[in-house]
């Protein structure tokens, strides 16, 4: 339960958002999903603040404090009186002026629990609502797949009769609810059935061979058109790039010109971003958060990279309830039975899962770590050129860590890594107890 003056102080800023957003009336995109939320939010800012003046949420600003706050434009005042009348006096501001309020806000919304999002949406007028994805990551509060659906729909369900719904047509669950809508609906993924779609994907390589990038082809309204987009390594996140491309279409943007603006497109920290490793080596810095379906997606995306050799470094899945030892499982099991030549876990699920898999014969196959510290020192010793690493984990399993140790320039993680501000770098890791799901500071 949440203690009294959070809950006093979630109610006094919705209302601080209202008047804001009654005395502006911008146009607001929401963005939701179990996966992929951040980078598509990052995608349809870059498609729009060249033509609009726009705004997002930053940093973990995705829930019921942080998204006002967005809306209001001020930081949050932590256990600090002075910094909350900070945001009082921006708020009086923002109510009297109309100077430079932005034209367009993009807010990632977040949901912890049932009702979340309809909390949100209780102050909140979308206009563009999207939907990237439906799996079993944050069940902690929810009996299944199906509740988290139905949660992730309001948002939907909430866009303005001359709204835009913008719906991933290849997630199975998105796909039953969209016959349940009666809005204006984009759909967008790889599946021939998608308004905009994906076709003839591959990866880029340079003069030695290390990954560059992909290609492919944008299908969208008759009309094919190739592009590349250097920074991106995983085809699911191209699911971002034809999101970007809709909602720019919805507000008049020109298709080239947006994709002329996307080719610059980079993922958010630790989602699979590209990374320099010692002794040539390059890694696949995916250690921002996890769950099974971005776990599996993450290895289908390693498994189809050329490389020497593929090495897997996997930390606990967190915040996955009932289904945490089925999860876990279901990645190792992807693992040992794909093309890779390497694995090491962190963290007692991970470690499970895999005993339980192996059995206590073929252990000695599997590094077993019971910190990314510790991970990062011992990998750092056996890697090798041309190896390809990819490293992933839950938020709070601090497998940024990791990459510290292994990258060929660590003085660049402050500019390349995840959680490096003073308040993430103060705190020591400190091992989940038992197998119960640890909360954290972000939602999804």
């Amino acid at each position: 339960m949440k203690e009294r003056k959070i809950i006093y102080l979630e109610r006094v800023l919705r209302f601080m958002a209202a008047l804001i957003l009654k005395r502006h009336q911008p146009k607001i995109v929401g963005v939701t999903g179990s996966v992929g939320k951040s980078s598509t939010k990052e995608a349809i800012f870059l498609v729009l603040k060249e033509k609009y003046n726009v705004r997002k949420n930053e940093e973990n600003y995705n829930n019921e404090i942080g998204i006002p706050l967005t809306i209001i434009g001020a930081k949050t005042g932590g256990r600090n009186p002075f910094k909350w009348l900070v945001v009082f006096i921006k708020w009086i501001w923002g109510l009297i002026f109309s100077f430079n309020y932005p034209e367009i806000l993009i807010l990632e919304l977040a949901i912890d629990r049932p009702g979340d999002m309809k909390y949100l949406m209780s102050f909140i007028p979308i206009d563009v609502g999207v939907l990237t994805n439906i799996s079993s990551s944050h069940l902690e509060f929810f009996k299944n797949i199906k509740e988290i659906s139905k949660e992730k729909m309001v948002l939907i369900k909430s866009v303005k009769k001359n709204g835009l719904a913008v719906l991933n047509i290849d997630n199975p669950f998105i796909r039953e609810e969209k016959e349940k809508l009666n809005n204006l609906i984009v759909t967008y993924g790889f599946s021939e059935a998608a308004d905009a779609r994906v076709s003839d994907v591959r990866f880029n390589y340079d003069e030695k061979e290390q990954l560059k990038g992909l290609s492919f082809k944008l299908n969208y309204k008759n009309k094919t058109i190739p592009l590349r987009l250097p920074n991106l390594v995983a085809k699911h996140q191209l699911y971002a790039a034809l999101v970007a491309v809709a909602v720019a279409d919805y507000f008049k943007i020109n298709l080239i010109d947006a994709l002329k603006l996307l080719e610059e497109f980079k993922a958010p920290y630790g989602r699979m971003n590209l990374i320099k490793g010692i002794n040539e080596s390059l890694i696949i810095d995916d250690t921002y958060n996890s769950s099974p379906a971005s776990a599996l997606a993450a290895l289908n995306t390693l498994e189809q990279i050329e490389a020497k050799r593929r090495i897997v470094v996997l930390g606990d899945m967190l915040e996955l309830g009932a289904e945490s030892e089925a999860g876990h499982r279901e990645v190792i099991k992807n693992v040992l039975e794909g093309k890779f030549d390497k694995l090491a876990v962190v963290g007692e699920r991970m470690h499970q899962a895999a005993r339980e898999f192996l059995g206590d014969d073929n252990v000695k196959s599997v590094l077993f770590f019971d910190s990314p510290i510790e991970a990062g020192k011992i990998i750092k010793n056996i890697l090798e050129e041309g190896d390809l690493i990819l490293v992933k984990g839950s938020q709070s399993m601090r497998m940024e860590k990791v990459v510290e140790q292994i990258m060929s320039e660590p003085e660049t993680a402050a500019k390349l890594l995840c959680r490096q501000s003073k308040t993430w770098k103060s705190k020591e890791y400190k091992k989940p107890q038992n197998l119960q799901p640890c909360n954290i500071e972000r939602r999804n």
